[in-house]
């Protein structure tokens, strides 16, 4: 999910290299009839983008789900959900 995040990022010219772009995943294992299964997986972004790029950072994050072939595989299984923490840089970053 984060390679796919950081193409469609990429594709709206915000770089993720460094530490301008991080995931924190959480995710619950619950017994489905004696079976432990992951049933939800939490995803924060941190992400550092360029001087008036966050409208774009957001507009990443709302579309790059549905081209992700990890989240594509599992949706309807495991409840995927993510947010962001999403600064802008100094104009001279």
């Amino acid at each position: 999910m984060m390679g796919t995040l950081a193409t469609v990022l990429a594709g709206k010219k915000i770089p993720t290299f460094g530490d301008r772009f991080r995931a924190d995943v959480e995710g619950d294992v619950e017994d489905a009839n004696g079976v432990l299964r992951i049933t939800k997986i939490r995803v924060k972004y941190t992400m550092k983008v360029p001087p008036g790029k966050t409208a774009d950072a957001h507009e990443a994050l709302r579309v790059y789900e549905e081209k992700c072939p990890a989240a594509m595989s599992v949706k309807g299984a495991i409840e995927i959900s993510d947010s962001a923490e999403i600064t802008e840089l100094p104009a001279d970053a």
